[in-house]
């Protein structure tokens, strides 16, 4: 399957630039949406999902600094790379420390942004990556794909109860799950037993020692907890 396009979002209130930038990064193989401020660009963002956006500082009414601490108020962590004409290190450094990926000053070689764009993008999945992973002790898990891995890359078979209880108890490590909530996720709600003997078979393909868990925890009188390295 191929892999999809990376969409970017260019704001740029420079008609021509914009333009020519948009036009650049699809011979490039993005697909690519360009906004004249900072009101069109919310605009897209409330619609459509990017992997990066490309923002120019001076802009009129909103700043593309003011721009971006905006939107990383509201929670959104898109990679961002700022453009400006200005030489000042005091703007690039204020652009960074309102949470810019990057930082690339005008006249700029566009191959040299495609770079830096293909290094955030690579860099962002990384992180994806990992974040999907949990580690145990001789295996690891990743949780978007629902595969328990051992070290020389071999999946290991699981049953679907074991993917479950991965899923659940992985999406919040560190968190007590109770033993009625994962009764009722597995579909025994009346039988808290069954939940127990399927913890101690999936402790069974990620602990050394079953008896002295490390990953997953009973916590007494409260449930069970997952823990990743």
């Amino acid at each position: 399957m191929a892999e999809a396009q990376k969409h970017i979002l260019v704001v740029d209130d420079d008609t021509r630039l914009r333009s020519l930038l948009q036009r650049y990064l699809r011979e490039q193989g993005f697909l690519a949406t360009a906004a004249k401020d900072a009101d069109v660009a919310k605009s897209f963002l409330d619609i459509y999902v990017f992997d990066l956006l490309i923002v120019d500082i001076m802009m009129p009414r909103v700043t593309g600094t003011e721009f971006l601490r905006n939107i990383r108020h509201e929670g959104n962590n898109i990679p961002v790379i700022l453009l400006t004409a200005m030489g000042d290190p005091e703007d690039r450094i204020t652009g960074l420390e309102t949470g810019a990926d990057d930082y690339v000053a005008k006249p700029f070689e566009p191959r040299e942004l495609v770079l830096r764009i293909n290094n955030i993008l690579k860099r962002t999945e990384e992180k994806k990556e990992q974040a999907n992973k949990l580690t145990f002790y001789q295996v690891s898990y990743d949780l978007s794909k629902g595969e328990l891995i051992n070290k020389t890359g071999e999946v290991i078979h699981i049953t679907p109860v074991e993917r479950t209880l991965l899923n659940l108890l992985g999406k919040k490590t560190g968190e007590v799950h109770t033993r009625e909530e994962l009764a009722e996720v597995l579909g025994s709600p009346e039988s808290l037993r069954t939940v127990d003997v399927q913890i101690t078979r999936l402790r069974k393909k990620i602990e050394q020692d079953t008896k002295n868990p490390r990953y997953l925890q009973t916590i007494r009188g409260k449930g069970y907890m997952l823990i990743s390295e």
